[in-house]
């Protein structure tokens, strides 16, 4: 079968790969359908490989080349006997962590959290950027009608920003500050709105953007953080002057994160979404003397699929307006990773079609 697969830094190539067998009792064969590039298959291009397994995998058996892709929806091709949710034909959204289902963490609701996690795509022989793959029966979410490929394929990353969003107390009538406007503080954006925050506010040095989060006609304001006094500006914008409720770190930079303990209200919440790639210098002086809460966030608890399908479904999570370009597999690395890696192009979300 044909293969999108990682070899190594900058290394990525369209290949014949070996298609997958038969599915064990309570395992899913799936022809993936459209797969998103995720800003953690970009750091894997550009400095891995990190979490793509340079040596067999201990828990999955993975090795590079490493079959990418972990944001996809399928059509489900066969299934084992001993699965009964989901059956030949249908159309599937992937949750994409393989993990144990009866250790420590899994027993307490935790699945995202065990030390034994993979994930299809980076660690896992299979991946959505291949033709077919094999996933366990926790895996496939079914698709309803009204929700179409691509907005299953981006179930996963709006995943990432509901969980942060949750996390840093949103609700009805809730300010909340997100800092950096890629694909993440964008879904961010979106997911505020279906919660009802009345004023959403994004952080963003990039011009292009800030052009593109403002185009999702859901914030109060698009702040850029090199020119304008955030912290100023919010307190204008928040009543009696004392700041956001919530803020959400979506850059995964110092900056960011100091930027969401400035602008936050005392007694507020700060979500750390954006993985960091050093230490960061930061002021726990500031977090008590405010009386701060820090939820740091590590991906998203496995049953918050069905409610995202439910969201999108209902009309008010619309997560396909992220979306700024879809290719074809071959041109994954010219049109896909290069572009989206590039600080003065115009693409926030890129989808892959594989069918």
């Amino acid at each position: 079968m044909k293969a999108v697969r990682f070899h190594g830094k900058e290394d990525i190539r369209v290949e014949e790969a070996p298609p997958p067998g038969a599915p064990g009792r309570k395992q899913v064969v799936v022809k993936p359908l459209v797969c998103g590039i995720c800003g953690t298959d970009l750091h894997e291009y550009t400095a891995g490989p990190i979490h793509t397994p340079l040596h067999k995998h201990p828990f999955t058996g993975a090795v590079l080349p490493q079959i990418l892709g972990h944001e996809f929806s399928a059509t489900v091709t066969e299934v084992g006997r001993e699965v009964t949710h989901v059956r030949e034909g249908d159309r599937v959204s992937i949750q994409p962590l393989i993990m144990p289902m009866d250790d420590y963490y899994s027993r307490r609701g935790l699945n995202h959290l065990s030390p034994r996690m993979a994930t299809a795509g980076l660690n896992y022989p299979w991946g959505g950027l291949g033709e077919y793959a094999i996933v366990n029966d926790y895996n496939v979410n079914k698709l309803p009608d009204s929700v179409n490929d691509q907005q299953g394929a981006l179930v996963e990353p709006a995943a990432v920003a509901l969980n942060a969003v949750e996390r840093a107390k949103v609700h009805g009538g809730s300010s909340v500050l997100i800092t950096g406007g890629g694909p993440i503080g964008a879904l961010s954006a979106l997911a505020s709105a279906a919660l009802g925050a009345s004023k959403i506010f994004v952080s963003e040095p990039n011009q292009q953007r800030r052009k593109q989060i403002e185009a999702l006609g859901v914030t109060t304001m698009v702040i850029d953080p090199k020119s304008d006094d955030m912290v100023e500006l919010l307190r204008e914008q928040t009543e009696d002057g004392v700041g956001v409720d919530s803020a959400v770190e979506c850059s995964g930079t110092e900056a960011g994160l100091n930027a969401c303990c400035g602008a936050v209200r005392n007694h507020g919440t700060v979500a750390q979404v954006g993985l960091h790639v050093r230490k960061a210098l930061v002021d726990p002086a500031l977090w008590a003397q405010k009386d701060l809460s820090i939820e740091a966030t590590w991906g998203y608890p496995i049953t918050i699929w069905p409610r995202i399908i439910g969201m999108i479904e209902r009309g008010v999570f619309p997560i396909q307006k992220i979306v700024t370009s879809q290719i074809p597999a071959d041109l994954i690395v010219e049109h896909g990773f290069k572009r989206l890696l590039d600080p003065a192009g115009n693409e926030m979300k890129v989808l892959v079609r594989m069918s």
